[in-house]
């Protein structure tokens, strides 16, 4: 997919093994882009309770997160037990009137530092990627 490209820039200026752009709704997430690629399509969608980037669209602003089992609210996610997804920074996608359409996140399987450099990186490739993403917030 498109967005592939978007999730790479990001992994690679915060060095991340893996980072997304995805889109959630109501009763699932739809990562629409991602690093590494080559993920089929039919596995791109995922339970709305898998990972954190639920948690950027309701609070409306980055989550930094760099060590997730520091934190019980998030700790006892799918992400964590099934992925082993132990460090997260994400940004919300939002559109002109303020609604948050998705994210942009990259993740780690270990704890990190991501430090003010990668916060600012993801809050600027964010603003860079919400523009692509309007309209295209329905898969």
């Amino acid at each position: 997919p498109a967005l592939d490209a978007h999730a790479a820039r990001l992994a690679a200026g915060a060095g991340a093994p893996f980072a997304g752009v995805n889109f959630v709704h109501t009763d699932h997430q739809y990562l629409a882009g991602l690093h590494p690629p080559g993920v089929p399509a039919a596995a791109r969608r995922v339970a709305r309770a898998h990972g954190f980037s639920p948690y950027v669209v309701v609070r409306r602003k980055a989550l930094v997160l760099d060590d997730v089992r520091d934190y019980p609210r998030f700790s006892p996610n799918e992400a964590v037990d099934f992925s082993g997804i132990r460090a997260y920074l994400g940004a919300p996608l939002t559109d002109h009137d303020g609604f948050v359409l998705g994210t942009l996140w990259a993740a780690a399987r270990e704890p990190r530092d991501w430090g003010r450099e990668a916060l600012a990186l993801v809050k600027t490739l964010a603003a860079e990627v919400a523009p692509l993403v309007r309209g295209t917030a329905g898969a």
